[in-house]
């Protein structure tokens, strides 16, 4: 005996010729970037009993091109409080900034004694 499956006719479907395709696209996601920003550093004038305000004062003036408004405010700071923070930024630049102020020299005359640079520090910028 032969067992066999006799196959069913196929039905043709309708084809709706009135109809059309609607192809939607999914929006490519984006990937957000973020700058990274670069931590600021303080430059950090430090007070001490050697140097004149008058040397300091000039220092700033030609390190740091500040009028002399701002650098007797920023001296007198020093001064008062140990310390006063006279240039913000990235840290080569305030390493930089850090080295000028330390290439001046104060002269004391009549003797000619050499008191060095004024101290100057950097320091990560709170918040930074």
């Amino acid at each position: 005996m032969k067992l066999g499956l006799n196959p069913l006719p196929l039905k043709e479907l309708p084809v709706d010729t009135e109809s059309e395709t609607i192809v939607t696209t999914k929006p490519k996601t984006r990937e957000t970037q973020q700058t990274k920003r670069i931590p600021p550093y303080n430059v950090i004038l430090e007070n001490d009993d050697h140097h004149s305000f008058e040397f300091v004062i000039g220092v700033l003036q030609k390190a740091l091109g500040y009028k002399l408004e701002r650098a007797v405010e920023l001296t007198v700071q020093a001064h008062k409080t140990g310390r006063a923070v006279v240039w913000t930024g990235p840290k080569e630049v305030a390493e930089l900034k850090c080295e000028q102020v330390r290439t001046f020299h104060e002269i004391r005359e009549p003797e000619a004694r050499n008191l060095g640079p004024v101290g100057c520090t950097i320091e990560p910028a709170p918040g930074g």
